[in-house]
């Protein structure tokens, strides 16, 4: 099977289809059950015990609370909010520009490009599980998604809207009219219900049915023993990588220094220091999830690794060895010297890659209701 992206950034004015071609689905997404109109998640973490309960590391570890209870009409409202580019100022650019399926939504840049094809200083991070997180942005300053959502949406360097164009492009079209009275009982068109959408759906994205999942909940032979080999690296006292990325989600959503170095020629980027004024937290950012690791190249909050050896060499190359000369950072304890050898890495890689999962990929639209070309949006061939 091969993958074809279809990168369509809609350059010409908005068209708007027929309104009565538009209706919201009334089903809940793939992995959700339907209870008094709202959809909630199904799967066996639910019925495990806490993190407290289960040690770091646990194969049967309980989730965090999710962003869930939204109505089936309002997360696919979002979804096709999602890919329109009617969100941007110039109709060129959607949530999916740096957030694409095909590559485990995210983008596959070091820098995001924002608008005009500026190059961003930052990875854009995956949206699987994403309504998990307590925090977001890489410098976790939004605690929320809606919060977060009106950085890209409203940052003149990348969507570069306004709060009043953004209403009035939505409530000047035909579809989207209908559409957000489907989602919200009729009321009219608010700003809050778009943010609300866009979280309904973005809170959908939920990846917990890997290999590594089935291995977890008892189906053992679906691993390699390599896999295996490098799942028990991954948990060991000596890797300690399970210490910050804890399962299920592979991440303990706390800030860590680890001294990751930028790109050549490119200053130190202080993560969250910059927001909190702590120097303790000096080159501090969010741990990230695991999940969909092997699609979501390059890696770090820069971009800096191409590959997942690269990046799990990182850790091994001795406490602080990337920091700039003069810089002083508090560096996290968990970041040692575990002088991995060359085959425990490989065995790292291996496990990585059992953490792929897409298989609840909402459907994709080829059209949405600004009459725009979705953007990034892809299909599967044989």
């Amino acid at each position: 099977m091969r993958l074809l992206i279809i990168w369509l950034c809609g350059a010409s004015a908005s068209v708007p289809l027929a309104a009565s071609e538009w209706t919201l689905s009334d089903v809940c997404p793939a992995g959700f059950h339907q209870r008094n109109d709202a959809c909630y998640l199904q799967s066996f973490y639910n019925d495990y015990g806490s993190l407290q309960e289960s040690g770091v590391g646990g194969l049967k570890t309980g989730l965090p609370p999710l962003r869930e209870g939204f109505s089936a009409q309002q997360i696919d409202l979002g979804r096709l909010l999602f890919f329109d580019p009617l969100l941007s100022v110039d109709g060129d650019m959607a949530c999916s520009s740096c957030h694409q399926p095909a590559r485990g939504f995210s983008d596959g840049l070091a820098g995001s490009a924002g608008r005009h094809g500026q190059a961003m200083t930052r990875s854009a991070p995956t949206l699987w599980n994403v309504g998990f997180l307590r925090e977001l942005f890489w410098d976790a300053r939004a605690s929320s998604l809606e919060e977060q959502m009106q950085g890209p949406l409203f940052a003149q360097e990348e969507m570069a809207n306004t709060p009043a164009q953004l209403l009035k492009s939505l409530q000047d079209n035909a579809n989207y009219r209908e559409l957000f009275k489907q989602a919200f009982n009729g009321e009219p068109l608010r700003l809050e219900q778009v943010y609300t959408a866009l979280t309904a759906f973005q809170s959908s994205l939920v990846s917990l049915s890997s290999r590594y999942d089935l291995y977890a909940n008892g189906f053992h032979e679906v691993l390699t023993q390599p896999e295996i080999d490098g799942m028990n690296v991954f948990r060991s006292f000596v890797a300690r990588c399970a210490e910050c990325h804890t399962p299920p989600l592979f991440t303990n959503q706390q800030i860590a220094v680890i001294g990751s170095p930028e790109p050549d020629g490119v200053a130190l980027d202080i993560g969250v220091a910059a927001i909190t004024g702590d120097e303790s937290q000096r080159g501090g950012f969010r741990v990230p999830t695991l999940r969909n690791i092997e699609l979501t190249a390059p890696y770090m909050h820069s971009g800096r690794f191409n590959t997942l050896r690269d990046a799990v060499a990182f850790y091994t190359g001795g406490r602080g060895h990337a920091v700039p000369k003069g810089e002083h950072l508090s560096l996290h304890w968990h970041i040692w010297e575990p002088n991995l050898a060359d085959h425990e890495l490989d065995l790292l890689v291996a496990f990585l890659k059992t953490l792929t999962d897409q298989s609840f990929m909402p459907v994709l639209p080829q059209k949405v209701p600004s009459g725009l070309a979705p953007v990034a949006t892809q299909i599967l061939t044989h």
